[in-house]
Formats: structure tokens, C-alpha cells, sequence
């Protein structure tokens, strides 16, 4: 998604390459004062990511002493 606005200039008396000028300039200064983009975070497979959202466990080591079953 292009969230970019669409530059134009409304000027009466500016010639086009007086207006093309003035908005390539300002493309250039948004170019430049862009922020930097987030770091990519961990990236998770998808058998992983549903097995967290449904609260499972990969194994009974992972539970310790505890018996998940209360045996």
C-alpha cells in the first residue's frame, strides 16, 4: 500500500518545470526525513504460532515435575 500523498501544485503563474521542480524537491525532503523502518521481529512458524494461541505445550519435559493430568 502506497501511503505516499499525491504531490501537486496549484500556481497560476509557476511554469511546469518551475512545479515539477518544486515537487521533486519535496519528494526528495520526504525521501530523506523518512523514518527508519521497524526491525523485522522473530519470525514464528505457523504450527508453533497456533499451538501458543491455543495454549499447548511441545512436550511433557516442558511442564517440569508438574503432571499436566493431576496423576
Amino acid at each position: 500500500m502506497n501511503r505516499r500523498p499525491q504531490l501537486t501544485i496549484v500556481a497560476p503563474s509557476a511554469s511546469p518545470e518551475e512545479a515539477a521542480a518544486v515537487v521533486a524537491a519535496l519528494e526528495q525532503f520526504m525521501r530523506e526525513t523518512s523514518p527508519t523502518p521497524a526491525p523485522a521481529g522473530e519470525r514464528v512458524g505457523r504450527w508453533t504460532r497456533s499451538a501458543l494461541l491455543e495454549g499447548v505445550r511441545d512436550a511433557p519435559a516442558a511442564w517440569g515435575d508438574a503432571d499436566p493430568w493431576g496423576r
